[in-house]
């Protein structure tokens, strides 16, 4: 079954000149562009990694702060994720806002942030979200819902009354940018794509062929 919904892209043009110097900057304006347009959940992106031995996989999570020092987000370190970082420690994230006809790619290293900044981010989830990371290992398989779910429970009864503490085996990663491609989709598929490339600790801009 063939399948082929097109669309004609109609953003305006998109000039080297015309971004910011840091592709921090940049990425901070789109985003918030995205946010003012009203698209939901605006920091959902696709994280790209790959294993040793070259496998690729690829899921998406939530951008969670990002600037200068990178682009940061929370798993489980027992995650499938955590597994290939731990062997590969580079990685792509992919950010696409449709209805603005854009989107952005962002390449490089990945490190864990200390434990400190973790615990700070963790006491501002819903203690929902807290139980569930003590309760998820997460990309094992679980035999039935209910087992997941008697989890939870046991880990609520445990911290009932009391604040629910950062689980060793869940953190963040900050993914530092090498490489940060700004695609705006225009006519004709003759997409405008501007690249920010880190060079002797200077970014360089330069035009890609779309």
């Amino acid at each position: 079954m063939a399948i082929d919904y097109r669309i004609d892209y109609q953003a305006p043009p998109l000039e080297p000149a015309a971004l910011a110097d840091d592709p921090a900057r940049q990425f901070l304006e789109w985003l918030s562009a995205a946010e003012l347009a009203g698209l939901p959940e605006p920091n959902a992106m696709t994280l790209a990694t790959a294993s040793a031995l070259g496998e690729p996989s690829a899921r998406m999570l939530l951008l969670k702060s990002a600037g200068p020092e990178g682009f940061t987000f929370y798993t489980n370190y027992e995650s499938a994720k955590a597994a290939d970082l731990a062997e590969n420690p580079r990685a792509c994230l992919l950010f696409f806002w449709q209805p603005l006809h854009r989107q952005v790619r962002v390449s490089g290293l990945v490190e864990r942030v200390s434990r400190e900044e973790s615990a700070a981010y963790f006491a501002t989830r819903p203690r929902g979200a807290q139980s569930g990371a003590w309760a998820s290992t997460q990309s094992a398989v679980l035999a039935s819902r209910e087992e997941l779910e008697v989890r939870v429970a046991a880990i609520e009864a445990e911290y009932e009354g009391q604040e629910i503490p950062l689980p060793p085996h869940w953190g963040g990663y900050r993914l530092m940018p090498e490489t940060v491609e700004f695609w705006q989709g225009r006519p004709n598929r003759l997409h405008d794509r501007i690249r920010y490339r880190l060079a002797a600790c200077v970014w360089v801009k330069e035009r890609l062929s779309p």
